[in-house]
C-alpha cells in the first residue's frame, strides 16, 4: 500500500540551546575529571532522555545539598539556585561547580544591582519553577515579589510604587510577558525594566520559528518534557498562532496517531533541552507511516557559545 502523503515543517532554531549545552557539557567533564559519582542538584535539564543518558555515565540526580555526600563533587543545575545552596556547599567545604545558564545569572545580578539600588523587585515567572526559586533566592525574604499574570499585577501589594523594579523568567512566553510588563507600566509607571530583555534568546527564536510554521500546519508536535517550560509555552504558542493541534511529546512514542489521520501537513519543533536525537526519533516514525516532505521554516541562525567553568578546564 502506498503511503498518503505528508509535509513535514522543520522549525529551525528548535531542541539544544547554548545554556543546555553548556549545562550537559559540565557534568560529563565532572565525571571525567573526579570520576562517578558526581552528584546534580536538581535534573540538570528538564528533559528525562538527557538525565537518564547522564545517570548511566554517573551522575546521581538529587533535589537537595544534604542528600549529597561532602567528599563528591555537586553540580547545580542550568536553572539557577538561592544563594544560600553555595553558602551551604561552602559551609560543607564541598567542591561545587555551578552550571547555571549565563543567561539566568545574568538576571541574578540585575536583581542584586537593583537591590543595592533600594529597589523592590517583582518578578514575571511561574511559581515552583526551579528558576524563579532560584532568582527570588538571590534576594532575602519578601524582597522579590511573583505576579504570574495580568490579574496578579493589580493585586500585589508594594513596599514604596516609586521604588520597584522587575525582572522575568528567561523561558516564558514573550507575547504573555509583554502584557504582564504592560500592566506594571501601567499600575507603576516608575517601574525600572531590564536593559535588554531577559527572556532568552533561543526562548525568543523557538518561539518566532513556532509561529512563521502554524499557520502552515494541520497538527503541530513539540518534542519536549511536562516539566519543561520553553517547550510548554511552544505549544500555546502554536496554537494561538493558528495551528489547530499542537501537543507536546517526550519522543515518539508518545504520538497520538489517531489524533493524526488525515493530515496533510505537520509541524515538528523541540524546547530548548530536547535532544537532536529525540527530534530524528520523532521525523523517522512519521516516514514510516507517511510519504515525507521535509520543509525547513528557518527564521534565525544560532551560533552562541558559553564556556564552562574554569575549574574544569584546568587538569585534576
Amino acid at each position: 500500500m502506498s503511503k498518503p502523503p505528508l509535509t513535514l515543517y522543520l522549525a529551525a532554531p528548535r531542541g539544544f540551546c547554548a545554556g543546555v549545552d553548556r549545562a550537559i557539557k559540565i557534568v560529563e567533564m565532572a565525571i571525567e575529571k573526579w570520576g562517578a559519582p558526581v552528584y546534580v542538584r536538581h535534573e540538570i535539564v528538564h528533559n528525562k532522555f538527557v538525565v537518564d543518558d547522564l545517570r548511566a555515565k554517573g551522575a546521581v540526580f538529587v533535589e537537595e545539598l544534604d542528600e549529597c555526600p561532602p567528599d563528591r563533587p555537586v553540580i547545580f543545575s542550568a536553572h539557577g539556585v538561592p544563594k544560600s545552596v553555595p553558602q551551604a556547599a561552602e559551609a560543607r567545604q564541598m567542591v561545587y561547580v555551578d552550571a547555571t545558564c549565563p543567561l539566568v545569572s545574568k538576571v541574578h545580578i540585575e536583581a542584586a544591582r537593583h537591590a543595592e539600588a533600594g529597589l523592590q523587585m517583582i518578578m514575571i515567572g511561574h511559581a515552583g519553577h526551579p528558576e524563579t526559586i532560584g532568582t527570588m533566592g538571590q534576594l532575602p525574604e519578601g524582597e522579590v515579589l511573583l505576579v504570574e499574570t495580568v490579574e496578579d499585577v493589580a493585586q500585589v501589594e508594594v513596599r514604596d510604587p516609586s521604588r520597584l523594579a522587575f525582572v522575568t523568567q528567561t523561558t516564558l512566553s514573550v507575547d504573555d510577558t509583554a502584557d504582564i510588563v504592560a500592566a506594571l507600566n501601567a499600575r507603576f509607571p516608575q517601574i525600572v525594566g531590564p536593559h535588554k530583555e531577559d527572556i532568552c534568546y533561543a526562548t525568543t527564536n523557538r518561539q518566532e520559528a513556532v509561529k512563521a510554521m502554524a499557520p502552515k500546519c494541520d497538527a503541530m508536535l513539540v518534542v519536549g518534557a511536562p516539566n519543561s517550560s520553553n517547550s510548554r509555552r511552544l505549544v500555546e504558542v502554536g496554537a494561538r498562532a493558528g495551528c489547530g493541534y499542537a501537543q507536546l511529546v517526550q519522543r515518539a512514542t508518545d504520538i497520538d496517531w489517531r489524533a493524526l489521520e488525515g493530515i496533510g501537513s505537520m509541524g515538528i519543533t523541540a524546547g530548548a533541552s530536547a535532544p537532536e536525537v529525540l527530534i530524528n526519533e520523532v521525523i523517522d516514525a512519521f516516514k514510516a507511516r507517511f510519504d515525507v516532505t521535509v520543509e525547513p521554516v528557518v527564521t534565525a541562525e544560532e551560533n552562541v557559545e558559553f564556556k564552562v567553568p574554569r575549574v574544569l578546564r584546568e587538569p585534576a
